[in-house]
């Protein structure tokens, strides 16, 4: 008899700075929505949605700069004027992970939901630490691995201390 692996179920990614590698990018030209799907070094995902045209198909000005920001921070290329969803596959990019406040589920609404959020986005060369073998390989289907770097990258609070991690050391 054939044996299924478990997994743990979902998981909500923890509040705190991560780099994520993007790993999928689907866009539906139809209704103007993109999909970012992106994986920590942990081998947590996280999808990040941009609804970039309203029910009139007029483009949403709000989730355009949201979208081109996303995509020039990760692409480390802040002249672009226009870019093919799939080019962001396999770059990186620094984000802080915070969590939304608890919200009814508009399924359930005895139940409550947590989004997590990206926010202060900064271009990354890879990963600041060792990668689980998901972390590299999850995509679609890719016979190639993207690279493994391990980017020596200073957040800014080391940077405003001389190079040291006060977390680590506090920690």
């Amino acid at each position: 008899m054939a044996r299924i692996p478990m997994t743990s179920g979902f998981t909500l990614i923890p509040e705190g700075e991560y780099v994520f590698r993007i790993y999928d990018a689907e866009y539906d030209e139809e209704f103007g929505k993109i999909q970012v799907k992106l994986v920590n070094a942990q081998g947590m995902t996280h999808t990040e949605r941009f609804t970039l045209k309203d029910n009139n198909d007029e483009w949403n000005e709000k989730a355009l700069n949201a979208f081109s920001y996303f995509a020039k921070t990760a692409l480390n290329d802040f002249g672009r004027e226009d870019v093919d969803p799939e080019e962001l596959i396999d770059h990186y990019i620094r984000a802080e992970v915070t969590h939304s406040d608890p919200q009814p589920n508009r399924n359930d609404p005895s139940k409550t939901v947590v989004f997590a959020n990206l926010g202060d986005k900064s271009p990354a060369d890879g990963f600041d630490e060792t990668p689980v073998e998901r972390a590299l390989t999850i995509g679609r289907g890719n016979t190639t691995k993207p690279k493994a770097t391990t980017a020596p990258v200073q957040s800014q609070t080391q940077a405003t201390t001389g190079g040291l991690d006060l977390n680590a050391l506090l920690g």
